[in-house]
């Protein structure tokens, strides 16, 4: 059997070896004592009224569905009626949220239940989670180091065994490079799979919704559960049920690629690099084809990625000046009032990304900025189709390097910005990307052509057997 803890839990209630009040209220009690700062709101009343309706069901006989009664964290920018949806911000700590999201939705429907809703860095602001009211998420498996961003809280929670699994959000790597800081599973799907309805946005073009959790069988559960067009997002289009038996056959991956340009770097640790080298040498080593492959500078994916998102961001927190949602501050004027809300509201992180997204759009700027981002863009998809023809799988790392300590990112923004250099090219291609916690200290990343989600699950299984 592969390994799963939602299997595990799922056999556990039906056998009635553990109640499911019991199982909640025993991580409900390990997220209130933890120190990681993972936690924005616990959703204790909800999930304990949950929880008593699964196990008034098991008694009276009736079958449970596999998600029944399972506890799953949020990261806090998703709605959930009635809860605190607070995106780690000054300016939302006390929004309240009228509705649900579709993905949320879908889990509720399956039975899954809410435990929190998590730390992360504010409005999706940063890789590493400190950019937030509640405290820097500190690292799982060291708290001197940051757990990773955005989707910092997610990740340490699932480490921690306080959630079996999290929905995170990933717009630029916000759920695999957190994944990797913290050694778990996290999945970004392909862009599109899963509904963006209330998930608050940060760059809607490349905003995904992603599951983390500890094995390779818990995400694609997770993720069959989540995907499926809606109708309130035009984005999203209808995808094929994956199954186990479809992802534990390897047989069907010939050629794996990796871009020379991300290893052949000064950027990158030199662990890093002989780790991922290694894992190379043991793919080939199985008779799988490896194929060194050419792709667009780092710096130019950082730069690319950047002038796109804080142009979408700029454009989609415009909203947010204290007339209808938020933490309003009067000034003199409606004018002031609005300049006054925002400065006191805004972290430093997002005020920077707002202040670039609106140069890079402004009269004079747009042209030579903004549009040329979009045509690289462009470039960079059409590198991908390119590469997809001659590859099944590419391979890379997570990240140029180990997590930083708490407090060095806040000093240094462009170095945190570079450490998302070997995930936004993947985000720019909305292609679907998973974190494996293997291969090297902070994982590999696993991708394929776009709707192939299906293969990227299918090599993790090869790996996980294989490094």
């Amino acid at each position: 059997m592969m390994e799963s803890q939602i299997h595990t839990i799922h056999q556990q209630l039906v056998n009635k070896e553990i109640s499911c009040t019991k199982l909640v209220q025993e991580r409900l009690d390990l997220l209130k004592l933890n120190t990681h700062n993972t936690v924005n709101s616990l959703l204790d009343t909800l999930a304990l009224a949950s929880a008593a309706k699964v196990d008034a069901k098991i008694e009276s006989g009736q079958e449970i569905g596999l998600l029944e009664g399972i506890p799953f964290g949020i990261k806090d920018v998703y709605m959930v009626q009635g809860t605190y949806t607070t995106a780690s911000s000054d300016l939302l700590k006390k929004y309240k949220s009228p509705y649900t999201a579709t993905a949320i939705q879908k889990l509720f429907a399956a039975g899954a239940i809410p435990l929190v809703k998590e730390n992360c860095d504010s409005f999706g602001h940063g890789s590493s989670s400190e950019n937030t009211i509640f405290g820097a998420v500190k690292n799982a498996n060291n708290p001197n180091l940051v757990g990773g961003g955005s989707s910092g809280g997610s990740a340490v929670n699932v480490a921690k065994d306080y959630t079996v699994f999290s929905i995170g959000g990933d717009t630029g790597g916000s759920v695999r490079q957190p994944a990797g800081y913290n050694n778990v599973y996290g999945f970004k799907p392909t862009y599109g799979r899963i509904s963006r309805f209330g998930l608050m946005a940060y760059a809607s073009s490349t905003d995904c919704v992603g599951p983390i959790a500890k094995s390779i069988e818990d995400i694609r559960i997770v993720l069959n559960a989540m995907s499926g067009k809606d109708i309130k997002d035009q984005t999203t289009y209808p995808s094929e049920t994956i199954s186990a038996v479809t992802i534990s056959n390897t047989d069907a991956i010939k050629t794996v690629g990796y871009f020379k340009n991300f290893i052949d770097n000064d950027a990158i640790d030199t662990k890093v690099k002989s780790d991922f080298l290694a894992t190379i040498e043991k793919i080939k080593a199985k008779g799988i084809q490896v194929k060194e492959l050419d792709f667009f500078a780092s710096d130019t994916l950082v730069a690319t990625y950047y002038t796109l998102a804080m142009a979408e961001t700029a454009s989609n927190l415009s909203r947010l000046d204290g007339t209808n949602y938020g933490n309003r501050i009067e000034g003199a004027s409606l004018k002031d009032t609005y300049s006054i809300t925002r400065s006191e509201n805004f972290s430093e992180e997002t005020k920077r990304r707002v202040v670039g997204g609106n140069q890079v759009l402004s009269q004079g700027f747009s042209d030579e900025i903004y549009l040329k981002g979009l045509s690289v863009r462009d470039q960079i998809a059409a590198n991908f189709e390119k590469d997809f023809h001659q590859v099944d799988i590419i391979l890379s790392p997570v990240t140029p390097s180990s997590p930083p300590k708490i407090g060095d990112s806040l000093k240094d923004p462009l170095a945190m910005y570079l450490s998302d250099a070997y995930t936004v090219g993947f985000s720019l291609g909305q292609l679907p990307t998973l974190t494996v916690p293997q291969g090297t200290e902070t994982g590999l990343q696993i991708t394929a052509a776009k709707n192939n989600d299906a293969l990227v699950l299918k090599f993790a299984n090869f790996l996980k057997d294989t490094i």
